[in-house]
């Protein structure tokens, strides 16, 4: 395949490099790589002086980019000229991905978003290369979009405790508790800030992607026991559906606050100082807990209605009163970098056997200060 006006490439040092990227060029990987930039193609092509059409050609693969051309591609999105060449998995579109709501972000946040997904299923591969990683062990327990009120998300819910958990009471942290079954944790970059937390199932490993700007302990250990419930519930589920998210956060509430250990404890009515007790004590929101009481029947609908419609007239739905905790961090990736450099394999070569750059690969497997600031794993 040619490139239209391209013109015969100038030889000089890394000439090898571009001849050989060009050679092996995967259309796919360039749409992966404007992606994750968050670029439309008429911006890429105006960044590298050509036309929408000619970056349409390239990312169909009708034409195949000059030396030239493909120098500047990788200039103006940041990356490697490596990163174009075949050889690593397609791209994702959002049918691969549970997001939280299609309607609140634009399809190019989401591609954004899947894109940083792709490029961390690559960082694994590389990874796995050197590591042996926790074996995958997430049940499946289907349960179809038509099921609406049914026992189906509760008996998932209860099933996936029984071999996660393994026993009552609080699960002490979520994230840890995903990494232990095998699951890629990762923290989006801040300009994904937009994108709710997502799942993705179509990878070896399974992935949760949680929102950096929430900030909130409390919601973002619901988050992940959200999307812990699609990746139990929801292989083959069309995502974005309002049953289907209802389906994970009722999965979310029995695996967070099972109904044999909390129903007794939750109260009747807004009493605001149990409550704040009840968060502490078991990792979740106040808004959860209100959700759970009027979801067991333990509180009535009217009652639910009027005690959320006092946490939003006192600006809770957005900050809730009580204690700040840290987030829950991943670490399983950053731990396995740090066994890795030990051994000579440092993040620069990680990064070129990934095929990405050394920022991205910073900017999603960040460092920790120090090996004494991991949290003790929990159950």
């Amino acid at each position: 395949m040619n490139d239209p006006g391209g013109g015969p490439p100038a030889r000089r040092p890394g000439g090898r490099r571009l001849a050989e990227a060009r050679l092996l060029f995967e259309a796919e990987r360039l749409t992966l790589a404007r992606r994750l930039r968050g670029l439309r193609k008429n911006q890429l092509a105006a960044a590298v002086d050509t036309t929408p059409t000619a970056i349409g050609h390239y990312e169909s693969g009708v034409h195949r980019p000059s030396e030239r051309v493909l120098s500047r591609l990788a200039m103006s999105l940041g990356v490697p000229v490596e990163f174009f060449q075949a050889g690593h998995g397609s791209v994702l579109d959002a049918g691969h991905a549970h997001f939280r709501s299609l309607r609140s972000t634009t399809q190019i946040e989401r591609d954004q978003a899947l894109a940083y997904g792709r490029i961390v299923a690559d960082i694994v591969a590389a990874i796995e290369g050197f590591v042996e990683f926790p074996a995958v062990m997430v049940p499946e327990w289907p349960v179809t979009p038509d099921e609406i009120a049914g026992p189906g998300p509760v008996e998932a819910a209860r099933r996936a405790r029984e071999l996660l958990v393994g026993g009552p009471g609080p699960v002490r942290s979520v994230v840890r508790l995903l990494e232990s079954a095998g699951i890629v944790a990762i923290v989006l970059p801040p300009t994904t800030e937009r994108v709710d937390a997502f799942s993705v199932t179509a990878y070896p490993r399974p992935l949760v992607m949680f929102n950096p700007a929430k900030g909130d302990y409390w919601r973002n250990r619901f988050d992940g026991a959200h999307e812990l419930g699609h990746l139990v519930m929801h292989a083959d589920a069309e995502p974005g559906s309002r049953v289907v998210e209802d389906q994970a956060n009722r999965f979310a509430a029995e695996f967070l606050m099972p109904e044999q250990d909390i129903a007794d404890a939750l109260p009747a009515t807004a009493d605001w100082a149990r409550l704040a007790e009840l968060k502490t004590e078991w990792g979740v929101s106040m808004a959860a807990l209100l959700y759970r009481a009027r979801t067991l029947r333990v509180m009535k609908e009217v009652t639910y209605r009027n005690a959320m419609s006092a946490m939003s007239t006192r600006g809770w739905r957005r900050r809730e009163p009580g204690p700040e905790r840290p987030l829950e961090r991943p670490t399983m990736l950053t731990k396995a970098l740090e066994m890795l450099a030990v051994t000579g394999v440092d993040r620069d070569r990680l990064a070129d056997a990934a095929r990405v750059t050394r920022a991205d690969l910073d900017l999603l497997v960040p460092s920790r200060p120090t090996p004494s600031a991991t949290p003790t794993p929990g159950r």
